[in-house]
C-alpha cells in the first residue's frame, strides 16, 4: 500500500500502481473529468501513471496555471503531427515548451515559410478537434530505433542513442501518430484548446552544433484562452514599437557593425545618456561603496585560481602576448567579471574584522563571448558594463548586508519608474562548491532575510523560491522588474559567496587574532548598464523622464526675426543645467515639429516675433498636440525642476 496526501493534508492508503486517475474516479466522477494531470511532490505527472511510492498528490485541471506547460507541449506535439502530414518526408527532431510558447524543429529540404502557416495551423485544429487521447509507452531502445529507422527517422534514431541507460524511453502516441518524449501530457489533444498561434520561423543547427544539418525552426504560443493569446500577441505589437534598436535609430542614439559584432558605438547623445545613468549610480553608491578599478587583461592563472577557467573559459575571450621568440609568452583573459580583481584589492594589506565590512564597487566594462545567433541590440552583447560591487564581511554580518543592499536595489527601481518587484531565492545547484553544512547555513541566512523583505516591502515586492538556480558558489537573490507592457526583467542580483575568498586565501583578522575567510557579497542593481538602458528605452518608449532624455529641449523657431532670441534662451537653458540645442533651420515650424517628435525631443519651445518681443516661449510636450504659452524665465525654472534627478529632488 502507498500513502497518499491532499492538499488539505487528509491522508489515504491505495494500492501501489493506483493512478492519479483512479484517485479521481473514486473521489468524483465530475473530478475526474476536469482533472488532465496530477502534480507528485510538485512535479507534473501523467493522469494515468501508475503511482508506487507515498506522494503528495494535487489534480491539475485545464484552468490551474501549471497546466499552461503542459497546454503548449501538448501543442508541440500536434504542431509536429500536423507538419508530416502536410509535408511527406518531413523528419522531426525535438520540440520543447520555452519561455511564452514552444518550437518544434523540422528537417526538410526546403525550410518553411510564414506562409505555410495558415494551412499548417488549419491542420492543427483539425487534430485537436479529433480529441485523440495521450496514451504512453514504454519501449525498449532497440524497437524504437527500428521504429524510427523504418520511417527516416535519422534524428529519432540519434535521439534514441543519447538517452541514458538508466532512464526508461517513453513513447506518446496521439492516434497514429507517436513521438519519442519524456512527457507530461494532457488526457487528450482536445484539452490543448484553440488559443494557440504559429509566430515565425528560424533556422537552427541540429544540436547547437554548425557542423551539423540546419533544421527549419517552427516557433510557436499557446494558452489556456482565447483573452490570454490575444493579449500576449498585442503585447508583442506593442514590444515591437518599442523595440530599442528601432527607436535606438530615431534617436540617434548608438549603432552596430560587423567590424565589433556583439559591441555597441555610442554616439553623443546615446552616450549622454548611458553617462547619465552612471552618474546617478554613482551618487547612490557614495555614502557606503569605495570605487575602484581592476585590470580589464589579467593572467590566466588567476583565472585557474578563481575557477572561471574551468567553469566559464567557452565564454571567455583570449590574448596571447608577443613573447614568443624571448620566452615570454603569456596567456591572458579578458575579464568576463569583476570579481576576481576585487579579491586582488581587498587582499592588498593586512585586514582586521574592525575594518568590515569593506564594500567595493566598479563600472567594470567586461567581456564574454555570446554566439552571433544570440546577440540583440544593447540587451545582449559581448561587451558591457556591470554596475558590480562586492562586499566582504563577516558571518554575522551578512543578513544586515542583503537587507541594506535589497533596500538600495528598490529605492534605484522606483527612481527609474519601476514598481512592482518580484525578489527570488536561488538555492543550491546540483553542481557546486562548498559543504552541504555551508549551503545550509548561508540558505538559512538568506530565506530569514527574504522573510524580512516581504515584512517591510510587502506593497511592492512578492517573494518566491528558486530551487537549483543557485550559482555554483552560493546562493543569491534574484531582483525582477516588471515594464510597462508586462514583461519582467530580471537585472539585480545578491550572490553570497563562501567560495572565492578562500580560493584566493584573502582573510582578516578576527577579535581572537586568527586569520578568518571573508564572506564575499557579489551584488549588482541593474546588471549589465547597456542592457538596461536598452530595457528604459523600451519601457518609456523612448519617452524618457526629463531627467534621463539625452537632448532635453530645442528651441524651434518660426521666422528668421526669432534666432537671436532661440540663442539667448538655449545659453540661459544650458547655463542652468539643461540640455539643450536650437533648430533655426528655414522650414516650416510643422515639419520641425514631427522631426524633433521622432527623435523623442522631451520639450519643444517654438518661439517667434512676438515671443521674442514678450520674452514668452509656447512649449509643446512629446506626445501632445498642445502649446503652452509661458514667461520664459517660468518655463526654464519649471524644466529645471522637472530635469532634477530623483535622488537630487528636495521634495
Amino acid at each position: 500500500m502507498i500513502n497518499i496526501t491532499f492538499p488539505d493534508g487528509a491522508v489515504r492508503a491505495y494500492a501501489a500502481g493506483t493512478s492519479g486517475l483512479d484517485i479521481a474516479k473514486a473521489i468524483s466522477p465530475s473530478l475526474a473529468k476536469r482533472t488532465v494531470a496530477v502534480a507528485l511532490d510538485g512535479a507534473l505527472a501523467d493522469l494515468s501513471a501508475p503511482i508506487q511510492a507515498d506522494a503528495k498528490l494535487e489534480f491539475i485541471s485545464r484552468e490551474d496555471p501549471r497546466a499552461l506547460e503542459l497546454i503548449r507541449h501538448d501543442c508541440a506535439h500536434v504542431l509536429a503531427e500536423a507538419v508530416q502530414a502536410l509535408f511527406p518526408g518531413t523528419q522531426v527532431t525535438i520540440g520543447p515548451v520555452i519561455e511564452n510558447g514552444f518550437y518544434y524543429d523540422f528537417f526538410r529540404n526546403a525550410p518553411f515559410t510564414p506562409e505555410d502557416f495558415a494551412a499548417i495551423e488549419k491542420k492543427m485544429r483539425e487534430i485537436i478537434a479529433r480529441d485523440a487521447p495521450f496514451t504512453r509507452e514504454e519501449w525498449s531502445r532497440d524497437q524504437a530505433k527500428a521504429y524510427f529507422e523504418t520511417k527516416g527517422e535519422a534524428f529519432k534514431v540519434e535521439l534514441v542513442d543519447m538517452i541514458p541507460e538508466d532512464q526508461t524511453l517513453k513513447i506518446y502516441k496521439q492516434g497514429d501518430w507517436l513521438d519519442l518524449c519524456r512527457g507530461p501530457h494532457m488526457t487528450s489533444t482536445g484539452k490543448i484548446g484553440s488559443a494557440f498561434k504559429l509566430m515565425k520561423v528560424a533556422g537552427a543547427y541540429w544540436r547547437g552544433d554548425s557542423t551539423k544539418p540546419m533544421l527549419s525552426r517552427i516557433y510557436a504560443t499557446a494558452f489556456a484562452n482565447q483573452a490570454d493569446l490575444d493579449a500576449y500577441v498585442k503585447m508583442l505589437e506593442e514590444a515591437e514599437k518599442r523595440d530599442h534598436r528601432r527607436i535606438g535609430r530615431e534617436m540617434d542614439l548608438f549603432h552596430f557593425q560587423e567590424e565589433a559584432p556583439g559591441a555597441i558605438f555610442w554616439h553623443p547623445k546615446g552616450w549622454t545618456l548611458f553617462q547619465t545613468i552612471v552618474a546617478y549610480m554613482r551618487r547612490r553608491l557614495a555614502a557606503d561603496y569605495q570605487e575602484v578599478n581592476a585590470p580589464q587583461v589579467m593572467d590566466k592563472g588567476l583565472w585557474e585560481t578563481s575557477g572561471h577557467w574551468g567553469w566559464y573559459r567557452e565564454n571567455m575571450f583570449m590574448a596571447k602576448s608577443a613573447g614568443e621568440e624571448t620566452g615570454d609568452e603569456r596567456v591572458f583573459a579578458l575579464k568576463p567579471m569583476n570579481c576576481p580583481g576585487h579579491v586582488q584589492i581587498f587582499k592588498h594589506g593586512l585586514r582586521s574584522y574592525r575594518e568590515l565590512p569593506v564594500r567595493y564597487a566598479e563600472f567594470g566594462h567586461v567581456h564574454r563571448y555570446e554566439p552571433s545567433g544570440a546577440m540583440h541590440g544593447v540587451m545582449r552583447v559581448r561587451a558591457f558594463t556591470q554596475d558590480d560591487a562586492h562586499i566582504f564581511c563577516t558571518e554575522d554580518q551578512l543578513a544586515a548586508e542583503c537587507l541594506k543592499i535589497n533596500d538600495l536595489i528598490l529605492s534605484v527601481y522606483r527612481d527609474f519608474g519601476f514598481g512592482k518587484i518580484v525578489v527570488k531565492l536561488s538555492t543550491r545547484p546540483e553542481k557546486r562548491v562548498g559543504t552541504d553544512a555551508m549551503w545550509d547555513h548561508a540558505e538559512a541566512v538568506m530565506a530569514k532575510v527574504l522573510e524580512e523583505i516581504k515584512a517591510q516591502h510587502g506593497d511592492v515586492v512578492s517573494t518566491e523560491l528558486n530551487p537549483g538556480e543557485g550559482a555554483f558558489y552560493g546562493p543569491k537573490f534574484e531582483y525582477v522588474l516588471r515594464d510597462a507592457i508586462g514583461r519582467d526583467w530580471q537585472c539585480g542580483t545578491t550572490q553570497v559567496d563562501f567560495n572565492l575568498p578562500e580560493r584566493f586565501g584573502a582573510f582578516y583578522i578576527s577579535p581572537t587574532s586568527e586569520k578568518t575567510a571573508p564572506v564575499m557579497i557579489h551584488r549588482a542593481i541593474c546588471g549589465s548598464l547597456e542592457r538596461f538602458t536598452g530595457i528604459l528605452i523600451e519601457n518609456f518608449a523612448g519617452h524618457l523622464p526629463l531627467w534621463l532624455s539625452p537632448q532635453q529641449l530645442i528651441v524651434c523657431t518660426i521666422t528668421q526675426e526669432a534666432d537671436d532670441y532661440a540663442f539667448e534662451i538655449v545659453a540661459a537653458a544650458r547655463k542652468a543645467g539643461l540640455r539643450a540645442d536650437v533648430d533655426i533651420r528655414n522650414e516650416k515650424i510643422s515639419y520641425k515639429v514631427r522631426e524633433h517628435s521622432l527623435a523623442k525631443i522631451p520639450a519643444l519651445l517654438v518661439v517667434g516675433k512676438r515671443e521674442g518681443e514678450e520674452r514668452t516661449v509656447s512649449i509643446r510636450r512629446l506626445g501632445s498636440q498642445a502649446q503652452v504659452s509661458m514667461a520664459l524665465d517660468d518655463a526654464l525654472a519649471s524644466l529645471v525642476v522637472e530635469a532634477t534627478a530623483p535622488d537630487l529632488r528636495q521634495d
